[in-house]
């Protein structure tokens, strides 16, 4: 199946068989493909939750508006975006960065001040919205490796954020969950897998300059 068959049998399921379980290697596969998205400076001011305990899962349900994807998924994705770039944050990067490339991390001094200069100029909500944007490049990435590897998904925002960042312990001061992602194996009794897919035609879509 090449790219273009596979996200033709994508859609957002509705109900997953609650039998079927995504294997850890598939799995692994999925979350390298979040963890090689593209990132602005590399940043990657985010982190990826990944729900695959019953209970915690259960827990999860009463914070989804729509629960029949979280009640019978193999595993829930969680994209928690950061409320600001903070000098600890950048310190870790750029060690990490240092040893990795195996360059002294004094080399780094330049694009270190261009980054701190460039944050030191956003307000508070620009830089959330810039996290939150780099999230959901993370979060197609998912989508797509998981429809290459024949696991279903549905990316979902209807979901009380309160109550998910109390349940993953998260510090809503310094993060917001941003966006979910469920992911297993289409049920039989979803009819929306047999619904034509519905998209714009090209002379709609496309403007070629």
């Amino acid at each position: 199946m090449n790219y273009l068959e596979a996200l033709s049998r994508r859609y957002s399921v509705k109900k997953f068989n609650p039998e079927m379980r995504i294997p850890q290697d598939v799995l692994l596969n999925i979350l390298e493909s979040g963890k090689l998205a593209a990132s602005s400076q590399g940043l990657q001011p985010y982190r990826i939750f990944v729900v695959e305990s019953s209970v915690m899962k259960e827990k999860l349900i009463p914070a989804f508006y729509n629960p029949s994807q979280i009640s019978t998924c193999s595993h829930i994705i969680v994209l928690v975006s950061k409320k600001n770039v903070e000098e600890g944050y950048l310190d870790g990067y750029f060690k990490h960065i240092s040893e990795v490339r195996e360059h002294p991390v004094e080399n780094l001094d330049l694009f270190r001040k261009s980054i701190t200069k460039h944050f030191n100029t956003q307000e508070h909500d620009d830089i959330l919205n810039w996290a939150e944007k780099q999230s959901y490049i993370v979060l197609a990435n998912l989508m797509y490796a998981a429809a290459i590897e024949k696991i279903d998904t549905c990316p979902m925002e209807g979901f009380r954020q309160d109550l998910i960042e109390e349940i993953l312990n998260i510090d809503s001061e310094n993060e917001k969950v941003t966006v979910t992602l469920a992911l297993g194996y289409r049920s039989e009794e979803d009819e929306f897998q047999h619904m034509k897919k519905v998209r714009k035609p090209n002379d709609k879509l496309f403007k070629f300059i």
